[in-house]
């Protein structure tokens, strides 16, 4: 398919649900750039961190959920094209949360679909995820060929709606619209790889936070273990190719787009191990992997304990207190399984080449997360709270607790140390007034060397002492 950069783009109306998001407000901007008379972001967030941006370019924010018909009805209104990025539960504890996952993921698609053939739109590419063929079982060098991965086999909710919702869009290709006489809806899917760029919201942020307090205790599957990854400037391009491959109106192909019901899987088409494709990323920070590698049985094991347990916390899954899980079932398969695709079919059809190699890619991407490591407090690993709070805290009840159950053998310990319980108070006071005096040179250095995070810098090392003071230290050295 040979067609201008900006086919089917100027001059049109297009709604981009998820329009807030990390892909979805990168879409939105290309579209400005490419000429669309308007771009609508629909979403269900008032703000992201990207609001602002799209609001100086021209992005027309709408608020609104995909569960509700009127919502999604007066998003799309008027418009000529939809892409629909729009999901729930692609991982950590969304996943659990089964009827939001299907009200998204199954209504939601429903809604949009029917608000198309009402409105008289045209176009509509949905996003869907390898996750509709792959379920666990090795896939090496996949095709659009390969059917569906059965639905009552899938380990997780969002497979299994993603497959229902991707299946009705593309039943609804070539369905007659109720307000353009003639005129047909078109539709494609495009099936993206594990995403990754500046500003990802899903992968990177999870795994890095996670490295940064030691709780990468190993790698799952082994080494020869390979999957794909797409960069986000190269999923934005093949969804515009995709838009432009449901035109029913290309010389000489007129009422025949040559992407209509098809889907297309897209990546970088450089399948890598997981675990060596983020380990640059972490190293740059001052983090690693581990060496060690945990078998699949094991680590699936581990997984559904997860799954067990948050699914009895269920009530309490959208509360900011409650983490992330550690690992879950089908996060498990995409770690630790071998599964990638050709993107030969969208090649051929759509034209789509990666226009960022994974090499500039990862390279963006290291660059924003170094920028905002530099941007925040940083903080040792998990295990310098556990047990330095937890020791302070201990020694604070030895000096003043009644010696009961344990306390009376911490008593016992603290009085052969320190012989008696005056030595206990003392020592205690001391070390609270060396915590003090570390948190008032971490403040006065945070002042020079990072003053927007000066606070937390005093109250971190107030707590933890010398290791957080160290962190700190280490910045000023470097910003000397």
């Amino acid at each position: 398919m040979h067609l201008s950069e900006n086919e089917g783009i100027e001059g049109n109306i297009f709604v981009v649900t998820g329009g807030l998001g990390f892909v979805g407000s990168a879409l939105c901007l290309e579209l400005v750039r490419r000429g669309a008379r308007q771009v609508r972001a629909f979403d269900l967030r008032h703000h992201s961190p990207w609001s602002d941006q799209l609001t100086n370019h021209g992005v027309r924010s709408i608020q609104g959920d995909l569960v509700s018909k009127k919502d999604v009805e007066d998003a799309l209104r008027g418009a000529d094209c939809v892409f629909h990025l729009a999901s729930y539960g692609m991982s950590g504890k969304e996943m659990l949360q089964f009827s939001r996952v299907d009200a998204v993921n199954i209504n939601g698609t429903c809604h949009v679909l029917e608000a198309c053939i009402k409105s008289g739109i045209t176009r509509l590419v949905y996003v869907s995820t390898y996750n509709v063929v792959y379920g666990g079982k090795e896939i090496v060098n996949g095709n659009e060929a390969l059917p569906y991965f059965p639905i009552d086999d899938h380990v997780d909710p969002y497979g299994r709606s993603k497959s229902i919702a991707e299946q009705l869009v593309l039943k609804y290709n070539g369905r007659p619209l109720k307000k353009n006489s003639g005129k047909r809806l078109y539709t494609c899917a495009v099936r993206p790889a594990a995403i990754y760029g500046p500003g990802e919201e899903r992968h990177f942020p999870r795994i890095v936070s996670m490295a940064k307090l030691g709780l990468v205790p190993f790698k799952i599957g082994d080494a020869n273990v390979k999957t794909d990854w797409v960069y986000v400037d190269n999923l934005v391009l093949a969804l515009l190719l995709a838009s432009m491959g449901l035109l029913d109106d290309i010389p000489g192909k007129e009422g025949r787009p040559v992407a209509a019901g098809q889907p297309y899987f897209i990546s970088d088409g450089s399948p890598i191990n997981s675990f060596e494709f983020i380990r640059p990323c972490l190293r740059s920070l001052d983090y690693d992997l581990p060496k060690s590698w945990l078998a699949i049985s094991h680590a699936l094991f581990l997984a559904k304990i997860f799954w067990a347990l948050y699914s009895m916390l269920y009530p309490f899954l959208n509360r900011w207190w409650l983490p992330q899980p550690f690992i879950l079932p089908a996060e498990v398969y995409k770690v630790g399984v071998t599964h990638y695709f050709s993107f030969l079919k969208a090649q051929q059809e759509l034209g789509y080449v990666p226009m960022v190699s994974p090499r500039e890619g990862m390279a963006a991407t290291i660059s924003y997360w170094q920028d905002r490591k530099r941007k925040s407090l940083d903080g040792p690993m998990i295990y310098p709270w556990i047990l330095i709070v937890t020791g302070m805290f201990l020694h604070f009840a030895t000096a003043w607790f009644p010696p009961i159950g344990p306390l009376s053998l911490l008593r016992s310990i603290g009085l052969f140390l320190f012989r008696s319980m005056f030595g206990i108070r003392l020592a205690f006071f001391l070390a609270v007034a060396a915590h003090v005096g570390e948190a008032m040179y971490a403040w006065r250095v945070a002042k020079r060397v990072d003053p927007v995070n000066a606070r937390g810098w005093f109250w971190q090392t107030f707590a933890l002492g010398f290791p957080s003071l160290r962190l700190l230290l280490k910045r000023a050295k470097k910003a000397a």
